[in-house]
């Protein structure tokens, strides 16, 4: 896999902690270096380990399904690419309690925003594509979007934070629509 598509596809899955982070940073404004570090750290460590989990599940099956592996990366990529765009234009509140920052509250953040990568990890063992390179660069790129979605959050969350997770589904989509073309044609 190209470095771009690798990039594309970190800052897709880091569309929802961006998201998160930008509700976290609206209600928590000032935000503390401590709010920061924790929440960047767990949305990035769940980011990274859930495509790992996906691999590791994927490459148990890849044998029985190489036939048609692109069609199923397709799938998963435009079926999460499609829900984050549902997601972004669904009628809920999210907003997180006192400080989503500590507790259960963090693990249940970390874990919500990081599902979308374990289709991701799925789909890039189907495709055969090694995990450890793109996991560390999908955590890595999700600590970073974190922080910077906690600072910015007091500022523009409320404009741009559905908008966010729109352009990260469309991104997924894309990129399994070009692991489709590239099989097919």
């Amino acid at each position: 896999m190209d470095f771009f598509s690798l990039l594309s596809i970190a800052l897709a899955l880091a569309m929802d902690a961006f998201a998160v982070a930008l509700a976290a940073g609206a209600v928590l404004h000032p935000v503390s270096r401590r709010q920061l570090f924790r929440l960047g750290f767990h949305f990035g460590l769940f980011q990274g380990l859930m495509p790992i989990l996906g691999w590791l599940a994927g490459r148990s099956v890849q044998t029985l399904i190489s036939a048609y592996d692109h069609w199923i990366a397709f799938g998963l990529l435009a079926y999460v690419g499609g829900k984050m765009i549902h997601e972004a234009f669904a009628d809920d509140d999210d907003s997180p309690g006192t400080d989503p920052t500590k507790g259960l509250t963090m693990v249940m953040l970390s874990i919500a925003t990081s599902i979308d990568a374990l289709a991701v990890g799925l789909s890039l063992a189907v495709v055969g594509i090694t995990i450890w390179t793109p996991a560390v660069v999908i955590g890595i790129t999700a600590s970073i979007l974190t922080v910077a979605g906690m600072l910015l959050g007091g500022k523009v969350g409320p404009i741009w934070g559905k908008r966010v997770e729109i352009i990260g589904g469309v991104v997924l989509i894309g990129i399994g629509v070009k692991i489709l073309m590239e099989h097919l044609l």
